[in-house]
């Protein structure tokens, strides 16, 4: 048993490594070793998990099909050793955490430099991105998802809500009017994001009104658009916990607030087996409380 279990580890790191030597650094091991290893593994198996090359190892679709399996069964078992040790035990080793790189910023890293403050021996790894990662080939822990999930086999806990806010600075009002209905969105110069917040079509009141976005200017981060509407080159389209700071001083002011779309969720996703773990139960729990200080949940 142990030898099939070394194996699929062996496998699993092969295959996240893109090579046998890479895979033997990672385990500490020797490229022989693993080299035996996953042709042990394949015999055993009755079939090919890599195409092999003197420049390159990438799966065969019958690896491929097998790495999710592999994974999942190298985290079910991590999983048992956790709850076998005790539900209670000190959180200590590595707490692998993704989130948007403004909401990770402002909400998860105060929540993980109390939990490192609080428990030594816990160390943190922070990967804060403006996309969505996919969580078991990452190593990640717990993600941050705001919006809609889709269906997987990952296990979500809501913590809180965001709103959408159009906003714009007082100088670009001034100069250009405010917006009174949706539809007048059109005569404006609009500052719009790349990523998944900017497919397409801005959307208000539960899809009664849609507007096609022909922005003037289009940036790749948050605080770029921060900074081009708090320096009135045109109405944004932002998250509430975005702008917040910037409407309360004032630099900038919530436009169309009857028309806003519903609130949308903030959810932590992780995989079940991940759910024992002391640093996740921790961590989950200082987020909602985190959720409900902001106001958030």
């Amino acid at each position: 048993m142990m030898d099939r279990l070394l194996t699929l580890e062996m496998f699993v790191a092969v295959a996240s490594e893109g090579g046998f030597a890479a895979a033997a650094r990672k385990l500490g091991s020797s490229p022989p070793a693993v080299t035996r290893g996953i042709a042990a593994l394949e015999a055993r198996l009755g079939t090919s998990l890599f195409h092999r090359s003197t420049r390159a190892v990438a799966l065969t679709d019958a690896g491929a099909a097998f790495l999710d399996q592999a994974r999942r069964i190298l985290a079910e078992l991590a999983g048992a050793e956790r709850e076998l040790r005790g539900a209670e035990a000190e959180p200590r080793g590595q707490l692998h955490l993704t989130a948007p790189v403004m909401f990770g910023r402002l909400h998860v890293l105060p929540v993980v430099g109390d939990l490192m403050a609080q428990h030594r021996e816990l160390v943190a790894r922070m990967m804060l991105i403006d996309r969505n990662v996919r969580i078991v080939e990452e190593g990640i822990d717990v993600a941050v998802r705001i919006g809609p999930l889709a269906d997987s086999g990952l296990k979500a806990v809501r913590i809180g809500r965001v709103r959408q806010m159009l906003v714009a600075s007082p100088a670009y009002l001034a100069r250009r009017g405010a917006p009174g209905v949706v539809a007048e969105l059109a005569g404006h110069d609009l500052i719009a994001a790349m990523g998944p917040r900017a497919a397409g079509e801005w959307q208000f009141v539960s899809g009664r009104w849609r507007v096609e976005p022909r922005p003037r200017l289009v940036l790749n981060t948050v605080d770029g658009l921060l900074a081009a509407a708090e320096a009135g080159l045109g109405i944004a389209n932002l998250l509430s916990y975005q702008v917040i700071e910037a409407v309360d001083a004032g630099r900038l002011i919530a436009l169309l607030a009857d028309e806003q779309p519903p609130a949308l969720p903030v959810h932590l996703l992780f995989e079940p087996s991940r759910a024992g773990l002391p640093a996740v139960r921790l961590f989950i729990a200082a987020m909602k409380a985190r959720m409900r200080m902001a106001g958030l949940a």
